[in-house]
């Protein structure tokens, strides 16, 4: 715990960081709710402990790795959505393709053309990568489900202040780098 704070606080010195902390603030506030509201048993219990420790080891193991995928994963996250919503680029992309197959200045290049006059920095763009970030959290639910949670997610947006979407894109961004490392 005492570490991802550390990061956290390095990550604030980084625009680009400052947004991707947002996202996975509100990411890992959402996934939380719903894990304790599943993990009724002592199996699910342990199991999740598990999970935590596997998560922290793949951190430690691939620091480096982790390092230099977070901002990528970021401006996945907030070029995913902001397409999905503006429809700049013709092209389908999943979350999983831009993080994995587009190289890092094609991604910047086509976030740019889609944030048009919106910069990395602003209300829109943190937006744009919160809810990519958590498209990506909620894909494995059901299609009703997910566009419930997601609707919860958009609300919850609109009620929180700017440096507690920040905090919660990092905390997003940075679970779902973890991922990309499995």
């Amino acid at each position: 715990m005492h570490n991802t704070l550390i990061k956290l606080k390095e990550l604030g010195r980084n625009p680009t960081m400052n947004i991707l902390s947002l996202m996975l603030i509100l990411l890992l506030v959402l996934s939380s709710l719903s894990a304790f509201a599943s993990a009724s048993s002592p199996a699910a219990i342990g199991s999740q402990q598990s999970e935590a420790a596997h998560n922290a080891w793949l951190k430690d193991r691939f620091k480096e790795q982790h390092r230099e995928i977070i901002p990528v994963v970021a401006v996945a996250d907030i070029f995913f959505m902001c397409n999905k919503e503006r429809k700049v680029d013709s092209a389908d992309y999943s979350l999983s393709d831009l993080v994995t197959k587009l190289d890092r200045d094609t991604l910047a290049e086509k976030l740019i053309l889609c944030l048009q006059e919106d910069t990395m920095q602003s209300d829109t763009a943190l937006n744009f990568g919160l809810l990519g970030c958590f498209h990506e959290q909620l894909s494995h639910l059901p299609d009703e489900e997910r566009q419930q949670k997601m609707q919860f997610v958009r609300k919850a947006i609109n009620n929180l202040s700017h440096a507690e979407r920040k905090k919660s894109f990092t905390q997003c961004v940075t679970e779902q780098a973890i991922h990309y490392l499995k």
